[in-house]
């Protein structure tokens, strides 16, 4: 059974920046795109970022473009979400999931395995 375990949420003013990390376990992590989205209080999940298999595609919500950055590291099984100038709307719960294809997609529809997520809450 594949698990992913979040890390790197915590409490940050605006203009601050954190890096998340998500680690997978199980095989063949380099066959699967991954993604961040996230969920605020009161609203529903949202994507944020994507990377294909190989690390070399991305794509991203518009409202985090410039500010956001997701990368990959396929020796570790790990994906990383960077994000600076925080904003108090970027307050949420941050998920990390997988995608059994190749293909950096925006829709969760598209994920079947999804980590159980870590708290950002950005300060005003």
């Amino acid at each position: 059974q594949v698990q992913l375990l979040e890390s790197g949420g915590g409490l940050v003013q605006a203009g601050g920046s954190l890096r998340l990390s998500c680690a997978a376990s199980g095989r063949n992590f380099n066959m699967y795109a991954m993604a961040w989205f996230r969920q605020a209080p009161g609203k529903e999940r949202e994507f944020v970022a994507a990377i294909n298999a190989h690390g070399d595609s991305a794509n991203y919500q518009d409202s985090v473009k410039g500010r956001f950055t997701i990368s990959r590291d396929n020796d570790k099984n790990t994906v990383y979400l960077q994000m600076i100038s925080l904003k108090p709307e970027d307050t949420a719960v941050y998920y990390c999931a997988r995608r059994p294809g190749i293909l950096a997609l925006a829709s969760a529809d598209e994920y079947d395995v999804w980590g159980q997520g870590t708290q950002v809450t950005v300060s005003s």
